[in-house]
């Protein structure tokens, strides 16, 4: 019995006839992205029986490619939330458009919410992004940034039941508060703000379902929306798309991994830099400390 090692990392041994071959599990696409399933390469019979013939190696392809190292392992390791299951009372609630009861209360949610907006608006380095995407330092250029990042928040928070979905809405409405009061300050006439507003939010809603169909599709996929959206088809240097589907991909990983009572209760969201100068440093987020009498 011969034991032959693939180029790959090796994960587990799986017996075909009198030999070992080594398999890796892939990471796919499932109700979302990050969703991992377990795929196994296929063999013909005959070809892996066949005598004392070396058996060749298996290739492997990944149907998304992320920011990653060898070692690097930030996806979750628990398996996804299972949808919550609410009785016949709450479903007619939400049917009429209110917010049934919770796992936790609403206040608490809404107030980590509010955090986790924060986050997206004073955590990310604008003046960075405005450099190495050549972007000008105008509100609509924070516009997009913020977009971008809260669409991140939104990706994450959807996995965590139907108190994730509540904190979803409550983040898009502290949104929209800050650009109109942003506007306020910068002096904007308010029947142009008006109008402004209304532009903005049918443009959010096309970003958002770009973006999704774009984390769910390959690079390729990604870096469509993100030059329609974030770059409004004006992107002529291929490479500051391949910095930003490189930033998106390592992001939405690096959320994953983070705990999803823990972004429940304190909206704590860091962000990884554009540039990744040590990627080792993202192996293992830090855990937010949760306090009552904090909030």
């Amino acid at each position: 019995m011969a034991l032959l090692r693939n180029q790959t990392s090796i994960s587990q041994w799986v017996p075909v006839c009198s030999r070992l071959i080594p398999v890796s599990p892939t990471q796919g696409q499932g109700d979302r992205a990050l969703s991992r399933t377990s795929q196994w390469p296929q063999m013909s019979q005959s070809r892996a029986c066949g005598g004392s013939e070396q058996i060749p190696g298996i290739d492997i392809q990944l149907n998304r490619k992320y920011h990653t190292t060898r070692k690097l392992s930030t996806t979750k390791d628990s398996p996804q939330p299972v949808e919550e299951k609410v009785g016949a009372f709450t479903k007619i609630i939400e049917a009429m458009g209110f917010t049934g009861p919770l796992k936790y209360s609403k206040w608490k949610i809404k107030i980590a919410a509010l955090r986790m907006y924060t986050s997206c608006v004073e955590k990310t380095d604008f003046e960075e992004f405005f450099l190495r995407c050549q972007m000008p330092d105008t509100f609509n250029s924070w516009f997009l940034i913020t977009l971008l990042h809260v669409w991140m928040c939104l990706v994450r928070m959807k996995q965590e039941g139907r108190s994730g979905k509540y904190m979803c809405r409550i983040i898009v409405h502290f949104m929209w508060e800050d650009v109109q009061q942003r506007g306020r300050v910068m002096g904007v006439n308010p029947y142009i703000l008006k109008k402004n507003m209304i532009l903005m939010t049918n443009h959010f809603y096309a970003a958002i379902l770009g973006y999704d169909e774009g984390i769910l599709s390959d690079d390729h996929g990604l870096a469509a929306a993100l030059w329609r959206t974030f770059f409004n088809r004006k992107c002529e240097d291929p490479r500051h798309l391949e910095l930003l589907v490189e930033y998106v991909r390592k992001q939405i990983q690096y959320l994953d991994s983070m705990n999803g009572e823990d972004l429940l209760l304190t909206g704590e969201v860091s962000w990884r830099p554009l540039v990744e100068k040590n990627p080792q440093s993202i192996l293992k987020p830090h855990s937010p400390t949760y306090n009552d009498e904090g909030l």
